[in-house]
């Protein structure tokens, strides 16, 4: 059973995509995910010496916003 915290579009998704937006990954590790938001940080660093950063913050924004668990 999913709880209104594990939805997509409930309100911890949203702030983990707030905070994945601001800094990559940081809504991944909040959503207890520590490996896939430390690879959206090491992408989004790898791609702003290109300046395609950009990319990496509304990419791990929406994936954090999208993101539901297994039961």
């Amino acid at each position: 059973m999913k709880t209104s915290m594990t939805r997509q579009g409930s309100a911890g998704n949203v702030i983990a995509a707030l905070c994945s937006f601001f800094v990559p990954g940081l809504g991944q590790l909040i959503q207890g995910r520590p490996l896939k938001g430390l690879l959206h940080l090491v992408v989004d660093v790898a791609l702003w010496f290109f300046l395609l950063g950009w990319i990496m913050h509304i990419w791990s924004a929406i994936e954090a916003a999208r993101f539901e668990p297994r039961p």
